[in-house]
């Protein structure tokens, strides 16, 4: 696995390696910009639509006396068959009353179904039944010539290229079409933008992952980066990145193990990230988010003691005890300590501050800042603390 992972285990599997890294490279970061439109569903009618092609360009080679499992031939039939496809879901969306998805599902399942009565009739020539046409499904590295690694390198070299110049304007037009428009930018024709890079994917990725699992490698990268970051440009670098070592490990996994599939052995791998990510997240991970609820239980837990104290009640909870105890709040006996007092006094005057503030005439507004945790000091300046002190002072002397 060492020797895969440094590409030394032989020249085919280094060729497998490079240009599956490069695919998910270019696929991650042009999926990001569909993932953040909230079109993701469109990939997958883009994905099947190029199963059509692929066969006829297959027949078409063959029938002009050249070789049929041309590389270069089948991605521009399944490129022509693709486009097809999109514009048949942009026209059902524009035309007639059916709603983007509906539309999507229809030219999917036609344009598959299609497809494989197409691949049916292949297997029955002469010419066709060593094809290994079905291996575009699930994708198929077996054999793979120096040509064929160079024209997917450079096809998603290219690809990564064209999305990272028309960055700024895809990037507006996912989180706010409206304000695009009015900045001059056509949405539609941004729109048609990126569904031709993804377009373009699609067809590089045939031969590494296949039509039908090349939408998780430009989806679960992009996915993945939205866990690490909230700002748009770092996760296009980052889905481009995971999407890179999702090619660049699942491949090398392939060469280890010649049986197993290089396509589903790297969508795996994006996954794996995915689930890591998911974990692991500072910010959104469900470790991270574990731990923050149990920090606010710690706080709110200290808060209601040190209240119980500065009152003279009695602390009945027992985590809220112990939680006392190690703070050095509390005795063991229960008693306060000098820094429990000190501490109890202190959020008894935040407490009595808030609610002051909640039937203050005109910062009362100010009051819905109160989560339990904020402290009155980071809501208010020192001049409105000063004027709520005032007010408190004054309407304990006329109790």
């Amino acid at each position: 696995m060492i020797d895969a992972l440094l590409l030394q285990i032989g020249y085919n599997a280094t060729l497998v390696t490079l240009g599956s890294a490069a695919l998910g490279l270019a696929a991650g970061a042009t999926g990001t910009f569909l993932f953040l439109r909230k079109r993701s569903l469109v990939a997958d009618a883009v994905s099947h639509a190029t199963l059509p092609g692929l066969a006829l360009a297959f027949m078409l080679m063959v029938a002009l006396g050249g070789d049929g499992r041309n590389l270069a031939g089948l991605m521009f039939g399944s490129a022509l068959s693709a486009w097809v496809g999109l514009l048949s879901v942009s026209w059902l969306t524009r035309k007639t009353r059916l709603a983007e998805d509906a539309a999507i599902g229809a030219v999917l399942s036609v344009f598959f179904g299609f497809g494989i009565v197409l691949l049916t009739v292949v297997q029955t020539l002469s010419s066709g039944r060593q094809a290994g046409l079905e291996s575009f499904l699930l994708g198929s590295t077996a054999g793979m010539l120096f040509s064929d690694a160079m024209l997917i390198a450079a096809g998603g070299l290219t690809v990564l290229a064209s999305a990272l110049a028309l960055r700024r304007p895809l990037l507006l037009v996912a989180f706010d079409p409206g304000y695009a428009e009015t900045q001059g930018i056509n949405v539609q024709r941004m729109d048609l933008a990126i569904m031709t890079l993804v377009m373009a994917i699609t067809v590089v990725g045939l031969k590494v992952v296949g039509l039908i699992l090349i939408v998780a490698l430009l989806i679960i990268p992009a996915a993945t980066a939205r866990f690490w970051s909230n700002r748009a440009d770092r996760v296009v670098l980052l889905a481009g990145l995971f999407g890179g070592l999702s090619g660049y490990v699942g491949a090398a996994i392939s060469a280890t193990a010649p049986g197993l599939p290089t396509g589903p052995i790297i969508v795996l791998v994006g996954f794996a990230f995915f689930i890591a990510s998911l974990l692991l997240s500072p910010a959104r991970g469900i470790l991270s988010a574990v731990v923050r609820h149990r920090a606010y239980q710690r706080h709110v837990h200290l808060r209601q003691g040190l209240l119980s104290l500065a009152q003279n009640q009695p602390v009945y909870e027992a985590m809220t005890r112990c939680l006392l105890r190690r703070a050095g709040l509390v005795r063991a006996d229960g008693v306060p300590t000098a820094k429990g007092h000190s501490h109890a006094a202190a959020a008894l005057r935040d407490e009595t501050r808030w609610q002051a503030l909640r039937s203050s005439a005109h910062l009362s507004e100010l009051s819905a800042r109160d989560d339990g945790l904020t402290l009155i000091l980071d809501v208010l300046t020192p001049d409105q603390i000063a004027e709520l002190d005032r007010r408190i002072t004054s309407e304990q002397r006329a109790i």
